[in-house]
Order: structure tokens, then sequence, then C-alpha cells
């Protein structure tokens, strides 16, 4: 069984090449998709000299969640997985999600950071919290960490979900989408220690992802 593992890209020089390296190293048959999601640093010229990729790039900045959109489109494995492209994730946790799909034909398994106890920003840690409380109040939920990177599943399933959001919002919206069709979310313990510096999810999307939830809950 072939796993897709997609990771969308922006303004990432300084660390996706040690992220495919990292990615490369999984005992696994396996593809690597790469979004390059219009960055305007060296990401992209350095993606073009790494083989053994998939890489497709977007014209205009489109966010992230138009970038794993991009991605799934492109994908062959039987199951799917987003990577992010920073190193706040160790890829090796992907092994034991993947082990469970395999084994326990698990539709649906998200690596938990606060089972792995892992290392947030105070910010985020609250932030976090807050979401997957709401989600799991309005779904019906039992999970711990709603806004994980590490979300896999088949990837028909995922393109079934017929995912609208483009930027950060597509993490409330995939969960959402996944307790409305009935499917129980499998956890696993994983890794993970939170970078001061990059891109974070603000107020604005904190509000967006409360929205989202509400909308996918009772509007959609």
């Amino acid at each position: 069984m072939k796993l897709s593992i997609l990771i969308p890209v922006y303004n990432e020089e300084s660390t996706i090449e040690k992220v495919i390296e990292n990615v490369k190293k999984l005992p696994v048959d396996k593809e690597i998709i790469v979004i390059d999601d219009c960055s305007k640093d060296k990401t992209y010229e350095i993606l073009k000299k790494i083989e053994g990729i998939k890489v497709l790039h977007h014209e205009k900045n489109m966010g992230k969640g138009a970038a794993i959109k991009t991605g799934l489109n492109a994908t062959t494995g039987e199951y799917a997985v987003i990577q992010d492209a920073d190193l706040e994730y160790n890829p090796k946790d992907l092994i034991k999600m993947f082990e469970i799909a395999k084994k326990e034909k698990a539709k649906v398994i998200y690596g938990s950071r606060f089972k792995g106890k892992g290392k947030f920003l105070p910010e985020s840690y609250i932030a976090n919290k807050f979401l997957t409380f709401l989600t799991n109040l309005l779904f019906g939920a039992k999970i711990t960490d709603m806004e994980t990177c590490y979300k896999m599943m088949p990837t028909q399933l995922f393109k079934k979900l017929k995912i609208e959001a483009n930027r950060f919002d597509i993490e409330p919206e995939i969960t959402a989408k996944v307790c409305r069709l009935g499917y129980k979310i499998y956890e696993v313990p994983i890794s993970y220690s939170a970078r001061r510096k990059g891109k974070k999810i603000g107020v604005k999307d904190g509000f967006k992802a409360i929205f989202t939830l509400i909308k996918w809950k009772f509007i959609k």
C-alpha cells in the first residue's frame, strides 16, 4: 500500500531540504508531492534540484488549503497524509500512523501532539485546546488535537471531502466533514516542537476556525 505525502510549502528555504531528506528515509512505499505556494525566497529553486519528488507550483500565493487541494489532484497512493515544511513535526511518527492504517484498517488517523506531550507556544496551546474542545462539543468527537497537521486517511476519502478552504481553515473543515460522515478518528501520540519564528495561526485565523466549525455543523 502506497502513501502519498503532501508537503505544502511557502518560504521555507532554511528547512525544506531537511524535511524532504527525513521524509525520504521513511521505510514505506511512498510518493512525495511538494506544492510550492509561490514562495518569495529560494524555496522553489531548491525544490527543482531535488530528485525523487514531484514538485507542483502555484503562480500566486493561495494558501495552505489550496496547496493541499493541488497536491491531492496529483496523488497516486491509496492513503494520503499532510506534512508541514518546517521542522516542528518528525516524519518518523508517520510510520506509526501508517501501520495502524494497514493493520487495524482504520480509515482516519490523526497524530496527536497532546498525547505525545508536544512542546507548544503558550498562546498556541490555549488556542488548540479550545478549538479541539469546540470540535468535540459540536460533532461528538473524542479527539485531543483537531489542529494537528498529521491527518492521514484514504486518498479517495480526502477527495470525497471536497475541501473548500484555501488557507489554515482547512484543518477544522477536514475534521468537521470527517465527523459528519461518521468516521471515527484514531489518534497516535506524536512528537512536536513549536518554533517561535515562521508562519503562525493568528487571532484572525482562530476566529475563522471557529466560524468554519459552526458553518459545517449548522449551515452547510
